[in-house]
């Protein structure tokens, strides 16, 4: 028996990486010797006795990519409690070109569950300003759970795209059909539970927060400097908290309101995603190679005939795997989360049409991080284990009917794809919620700034305005376009404003406009 579509959603994965570009590539050159500028003391001030051995161990580096450097840290499994045990945290760095740097700029992508990493070794000329690479050693690593550190293991690669792609048998929301997205999400959460080596309790956004102050510690940081997009905005907010008077230069980009509860997320997603659909038609009834006519509002109608067409007859591909609606709608959303994936939409929407799946199966296997009939991370099973310890299990049946009338009312395209009769799928994790929804204010922390993009599909403009209120030092940038993020994205009064605050502590006087 196939099985039954893809986890069901609780928010989706929001990470910086999908907004790069389609385009880039993951070549490398032959790594050459890591840069002569001695290492910073590490700091430990403040820190306990039972964890200096953590903040004062030496760092080994290696050379691992051209003009990279990497090493791990050893952490604790769990903060309350060191003699629990360890776990190691991956480490990557791209040393300041000019010279003498004011002091490591750390990032993190999104997710939850991206690699930084990743994002330093495949994509840091195209994320950070090439001034930041000047003047600060830019780090990345792979949060607890994730990735290259010690990861959540849960599928393998056969497994894993039964899970992600396989179609149901029985009808959307029919009984059966519910009952094989339980069975799914059960066999997945046995599998991470027996995979991941006892782990689980401890992936969690606090515990990582409290690993990112080992990092700026064992960096030889007095105080943070900090890049968080998306999910990395949350871990970065949470790090003020804990940490405010820790916190050097930090800048928080498609922020994630602290408040918002798992059910307000996927609804506010799925209005966010729609909008940005309605964007993307708009502009593809302009262009000659569009497949749709009309108004935008014909061709929206189209869109959700086609998705419909793809739950009655999944597509076929070149590989054998068949796009269903689930499959197709993880392929629009992947291209929504930069502008500049619009025509791989067009071309991959314009071939759906003709009954060939295999360019949205190439947009829905960029969103899994997918390629070579391979997984290249944990980045599925990662996002779950946050989740579902970060979040409190919601199961209301009035909050969630009020949930799927929304979604209902303001996405009528992706609507039926969308909303889900089943059990929320954290119910099932091995691992209890501990993790608590309410206002961040970080107070007594350094200026903190916070960009939002009006038509972020991901994680959309409120969220960055909410954030930027509740933080007592927080300051809002806005960029007024689309697209995940809004720094590095092409708009010069964005870049400008963020890169004057890493180099030069300089904050904008008040709220900043940026079109």
């Amino acid at each position: 028996m196939t099985r039954a579509h893809k986890p069901v959603r609780r928010g989706l994965v929001v990470a910086v990486l999908a907004a790069a570009s389609i385009l880039l590539s993951g070549c490398f050159a032959v790594p050459s010797p890591p840069s002569k500028t001695p290492d910073r003391a590490p700091d430990a001030s403040g820190v306990s006795a039972e964890l200096l051995p953590y903040y004062e161990q030496e760092l080994v580096w290696e050379a691992c990519e051209a003009g990279l450097d990497c090493t791990t840290v050893t952490a604790p499994l769990d903060w309350a409690d060191p003699s629990v045990g360890e776990i190691e945290l991956a480490v990557i760095r791209k040393r300041a070109a000019g010279g003498e740097p004011l002091g490591s700029l750390l990032t993190n992508p999104g997710g939850p569950g991206a690699s930084g990493v990743g994002l330093i070794r495949d994509s840091v000329d195209y994320v950070i300003g090439k001034d930041l690479r000047r003047s600060y050693d830019v780090i990345g690593f792979d949060p607890r759970g994730v990735g290259e550190s010690t990861a959540v293991k849960c599928f393998d690669t056969a497994e894993m795209d039964n899970y992600l792609f396989g179609i149901a048998d029985a009808p959307r929301n029919s009984p059966a059909w519910i009952d094989e997205v339980v069975a799914s999400g059960a066999e997945f959460a046995a599998a991470c539970e027996k995979n991941s080596g006892g782990i689980l309790p401890y992936i969690n956004t606090k515990s990582a927060a409290r690993d990112l102050d080992l990092l700026r510690g064992v960096l030889g940081d007095e105080k943070l400097n900090y890049l968080g997009f998306s999910y990395g905005t949350f871990l970065g907010a949470t790090y003020a908290e804990l940490f405010p008077e820790r916190v050097g230069r930090l800048v928080l980009d498609g922020a994630i309101d602290p408040t918002t509860s798992s059910l307000d997320v996927g609804t506010t997603q799925a209005l966010g995603f729609e909008s940005a659909l309605r964007a993307f038609m708009a502009d593809c009834l302009t262009t000659k190679g569009c497949a749709f006519r009309g108004t935008v509002d014909q061709a929206m109608a189209d869109l959700g005939a086609l998705l419909a067409a793809a739950e009655r007859s999944p597509l076929p591909t070149a590989d054998g795997r068949l796009v269903g609606s689930d499959t197709m709608l993880t392929g629009i959303i992947a291209a929504l989360y930069s502008q500049g994936s619009w025509e791989f939409l067009r071309n991959a929407l314009a071939a759906a049409l003709t009954g060939d799946g295999s360019q949205m199966l190439f947009l829905a296997d960029f969103y899994y991080n997918r390629e070579d009939g391979r997984y290249l991370d944990n980045s599925t099973e990662a996002f779950t284990a946050y989740n579902c310890v970060d979040y409190p299990v919601e199961n209301d049946p009035v909050a969630i009917a009020a949930s799927n009338a929304r979604v209902l009312a303001g996405a009528p395209t992706i609507a039926p794809f969308w909303v889900s009769d089943a059990p929320d799928q954290c119910e099932q994790w091995p691992a209890p919620p501990v993790g608590t929804r309410g206002e961040i204010h970080a107070k007594g922390a350094a200026p903190i700034l916070v960009v939002g993009t009006t038509n972020d599909p991901a994680t959309p403009y409120e969220w960055s305005v909410a954030l930027a209120e509740q933080l007592d030092s927080g300051v809002l940038i806005t960029r007024v376009g689309e697209g995940h993020t809004g720094y590095s994205q092409g708009n010069a009064c964005v870049d400008a404003a963020v890169e004057a605050y890493f180099l030069s502590g300089k904050v904008p006087d008040g709220p900043l406009l940026c079109e």
